[in-house]
């Protein structure tokens, strides 16, 4: 059931981009590797977006354990912070900036989404 899952392409992904473009923002590139993984990207001037999902990632106002094999997510959670931790810092220490959203932040209003892209000045 889980291969299932989509990692890239998620409707919190889509509507970023769509939102990123009626803010005006068109050049930017997808799922980019450098440094490390990140859902969006304007190289030109190095910022990198990332879209949390509230379960994958344990959002405090959306998540709840899965009342079955407890360990398991506790772990996949952990190491799932983990490693998006790693990755802001390898963004941030090639000069990177890094915004990161939560899955809820993309339904509805998008006010926190655009305060976010204005304040790191993606526009």
């Amino acid at each position: 059931m889980m291969s299932r899952i989509r990692s890239v392409n998620t409707n919190p992904d889509i509507t970023l981009r769509h939102h990123l473009k009626t803010l005006g923002i068109k050049n930017y590139g997808l799922h980019s590797k450098v440094p490390e993984n990140s859902d969006v990207v304007i190289p030109s001037t190095k910022i990198a977006f990332f879209v949390d999902e509230c379960f994958w990632y344990g959002c405090n106002r959306c998540y709840k354990m899965p009342t079955s094999n407890k360990r398991f997510w506790s772990n996949k959670l952990e190491n799932n912070i983990k490693r998006d931790k790693n990755a802001t810092m390898m963004h941030k220490a090639y000069g990177w900036i890094v915004a990161r959203f939560w899955e809820h932040q993309m339904n509805g209003d998008l006010m926190d989404v655009d305060r976010k892209v204005l304040d790191i000045g993606a526009i």
